[in-house]
Parts: C-alpha cells; sequence; structure tokens
C-alpha cells in the first residue's frame, strides 16, 4: 500500500514527525521533489535532527529510503547528511538513489544566489539552494542525469557545451568568474564516485516491492501553497508539493496512492515571502514564535524566524482539496495552551464581500481575515495520550477545524517526541 504524506500549507507543518512514526509499520519511504532547501525537523531516541534530503525514515533498520527522480540530488550533500547521522550514532540507513534523478550543480547553488542579490529587494526569498535554476535546467533539458556520470563520452560533450552557453549568463548578466569546464568535469568525476553505492533503478525496484505487498510512504517537500500550479505563485518552489506528484517523482503508478495524510499545523506560519492572509506581528507573533514546534518557530534549514499566523480555514481547506487528502494530521496543538483565546480565519474579505474560496495570488493581495474567536483550553497537554483526556475546548477546538477543512482528523500531534500523538 502507498501512502502519501503532503503539507496543506505553506510547509513547516511537520511533515517530518509524522514521516518519522508512521516509518516504523513501512518498508519503503520515498522524497519525491525538492531538494535540501527545507528540513524535515524530528526528535527521537537518537535526539534532534533536522533532514534535508533523506526521507525521514532514515532511523529505522529495516527501512529502505529512497531518493527520487523527482528529487533535486546535491551529491556532496547527500554523503554529508548520512555520515551526520553515522556520527551522531543512528545506524547506518539503507538508500538508493534513482538513475534519473538529476544533479544539483555547483553554478545552480551560485546562478541562485547571484539572481536574489540582483533582484534586492524584489527577491523571491530563496534558500539559495540552487532549486529555481536547477529544475529550470532540467525542464530546459540542459539538466545532468545521475546515469549519464557513468559515460565519459557524454559527460565531457555535455560539461563544455553547457560551460559555453552558461558563462555568458556568468560574465555578462551577473559579471562573475566564469566556470571552467575541466574543474566541473572534475567535479562530477567526484560526484560519480560519491553516489556510485547507492545508484539503482528504483522504478524497477518499486514495481517489484508494489507486487510483494510492500508498505511505501512518500514524503512530500513544503505544502500546497508553494506549488507552482496551485500555490502562491510566483513566491513558490520550483517543483510540485501535491500528492499527485509523488507518483511521478517516485516512478509509481498514480492509482497505487491509497492514502494521503495532508499534514495541518494547529497554527500557520510560513518561511520566506508572499501572501499570508492571516499573519500576525509584533509581541502576539513573536510569543507564538517562541512557543512554537520545538525550540521556536525557526527554518530547519536558513535558521530564519518564520512568519506566524492564526489557523487559516480557507487555504487549509483548499490546500487539504489540491492534495486529494484522505486524513489529516494535526500538529503543534501542545503549543496553544498559553492562550485565553483563539482567533481563526474563517473566511476572507474581498472587495467587500466574504469568499470561502481561496483565490488567486492577485486577489489575494486584497484580502482580509475573517475570524471567529474560540475559547483557548488555558493549560499545557504535553504527555496526554487520549483524545477524551484532552480539555473540552482542545477538543472544540479540533472539532470545529475538522468541520471548517471537511477532512476527518485522524492523529493529534501533542508534542515534538515520536510518541507524542494521539490518534482518533
Amino acid at each position: 500500500m502507498v501512502r502519501a504524506i503532503v503539507g496543506a500549507n505553506w510547509g513547516d507543518e511537520g511533515k517530518g514527525k509524522i514521516t518519522d512514526m508512521l516509518s516504523e509499520k513501512s518498508d519503503i519511504i520515498i522524497r519525491f521533489q525538492g531538494g535540501s532547501n527545507a528540513g524535515h525537523t524530528i526528535v527521537n531516541k537518537y535526539g534532534k535532527f533536522a533532514l534535508h534530503l533523506l526521507p525521514s525514515g532514515v532511523f529505522y533498520d529495516h527501512t529502505t529510503s529512497i531518493i527520487g527522480n523527482g528529487v533535486a540530488l546535491n551529491i556532496p550533500y547527500l554523503v554529508k547528511e548520512i555520515q551526520s547521522l553515522v556520527d551522531r550514532g543512528v545506524p547506518k540507513p539503507h538508500i538508493l538513489v534513482s538513475d534519473r534523478a538529476q544533479i544539483m550543480m555547483p553554478y545552480h547553488v551560485l546562478f541562485d544566489e547571484y539572481e536574489e542579490e540582483r533582484l534586492g529587494k524584489k527577491s523571491f526569498g530563496s534558500t539559495k539552494s540552487g532549486i529555481a535554476p536547477f529544475y529550470s535546467d532540467k525542464y530546459a533539458k540542459i539538466g545532468f542525469q545521475v546515469s549519464e556520470l557513468f559515460d565519459d563520452e557524454v559527460l565531457k560533450e555535455k560539461t563544455e557545451r553547457i560551460c559555453e552557453m552558461k558563462n555568458i549568463i556568468m560574465q555578462h548578466m551577473y559579471h562573475k568568474d566564469p566556470i571552467d569546464p575541466k574543474e566541473l568535469l572534475n567535479t562530477l568525476h567526484e560526484y560519480r564516485d560519491m553516489v556510485a553505492p547507492y545508484v539503482c533503478d528504483t522504478a524497477h525496484f518499486l514495481r517489484d516491492a508494489l507486487a510483494q505487498g510492500k508498505n511505501i510512504l512518500l514524503e512530500g517537500q513544503l505544502g500546497t501553497l508553494k506549488d507552482p500550479d496551485f500555490g502562491i505563485y510566483p513566491m513558490v518552489t520550483s517543483s510540485s508539493t501535491l500528492a499527485a506528484y509523488g507518483a511521478i517523482g517516485a516512478g509509481i503508478p498514480p492509482y497505487e496512492i491509497k492514502q494521503i495524510t495532508a499534514v495541518v499545523k494547529a497554527y500557520s506560519s510560513a518561511v520566506g515571502a508572499g501572501e499570508f492572509v492571516s499573519e500576525i506581528f509584533g509581541d502576539e507573533a513573536d510569543e507564538l514564535r517562541r512557543r512554537g514546534g520545538d525550540g521556536g518557530e525557526f527554518g530547519a534549514t536558513t535558521g530564519r524566524p518564520r512568519r506566524m499566523g492564526w489557523f487559516d480555514a480557507v487555504a487549509t481547506r483548499y490546500g487539504c482539496m489540491m492534495q486529494g487528502a484522505t486524513e489529516v494530521a494535526f500538529t503543534v496543538m501542545d503549543v496553544l495552551g498559553y492562550l485565553k483565546e483563539i482567533p481563526v480565519c474563517v473566511g476572507y474579505e474581498l472587495d467587500g464581500k466574504v469568499i470561502k474560496d481561496f483565490p488567486v495570488t492577485s486577489k489575494l493581495k486584497r484580502c482580509k481575515p475573517v475570524y471567529e474567536v474560540l475559547p483557548g483550553w488555558g493549560y499545557e497537554t504535553r504527555g496526554i495520550k487520549k483524545y477524551e483526556d484532552l480539555p473540552e475546548n482542545a477538543r472544540k477546538y479540533i472539532e470545529f477545524i475538522e468541520k471548517e477543512i471537511g477532512v476527518p482528523i485522524t492523529m493529534v500531534s501533542n508534542g515534538p517526541g515520536r510518541e507524542d500523538i494521539i490518534y482518533r
């Protein structure tokens, strides 16, 4: 059976913890899109980790972790990440890398930095991990596929051809030093040696696993509102964050995805630029940020303070709809215990009318939040394991949100640890 775990909002919903938890009963975990530009924070018996490229199932010795063909593969980063786990006492994970995955090149990272610098105040708030230049090249058909690392003739010819093209931009647009094709070829040979032990035809491997009835998890990065088609374009990422793309990014038939777990936060947070209707500011935001997550709401990759907001039912209902969510995992519930009252954004006011459907970005700019205020429960809930043991107002909050988004909330995360979960 295949289950996808995806974000319903702007990312940072707590997918890593849910994947880590559900991996216990899974055989294979696949990262199907994105790169090392966003992190998944996980707390388990080995400690606290921020994973960037590796799937969040790497902490179990019975699982196989796959880097799918849809991923932006930063090879030195992958090797470093595997080593960092081993250095901290985690058994070396079993990892496979798709031979059709494409390689994040050193110049992708440089172009990302130079472009943000050039745009100045109009920048996208990129993590400068090379993601947009990488996916641009993939779809312009000038990317390097892992399989090409093992064909010397193809590699040499392609390196020279691409340097010729990239150096025009490098020198004339950014006024920087040109890329040396010989140096680049040497780097690619180093990448080949680093990744060789992991490379495999993962689509074939997965076809066999499906025939054997294995349990497979697809792990997405970021969330619906960062999807290039259905998100807050252009302040989005460059690969699809939707569960539907999991079939392509992993190389499995779409009909195999039977369950879609959308991860939803009990309040809102976002990293990077873009429209955010229920955003709050000042002391109110600072306090929520300080109490949020495990150790505060700061980006797992950049360390940037996340933008904070109240729960947005309009954005979340849309996020769950576009993911095709069959269930919701509701996270960071324990954070809200300090509040006497909790506002929930239940509609947007657009040009004098209240709307319930999430609009396109150009209209989103003009939207104002419409709040319904719910009573808080006023104390710490961490440690509670049964739904009926939660304070009445906490249960009412969950049930109110469930009704607003129209998808059953089957799990409530009540703390950062793997075991801090309430099943409904």
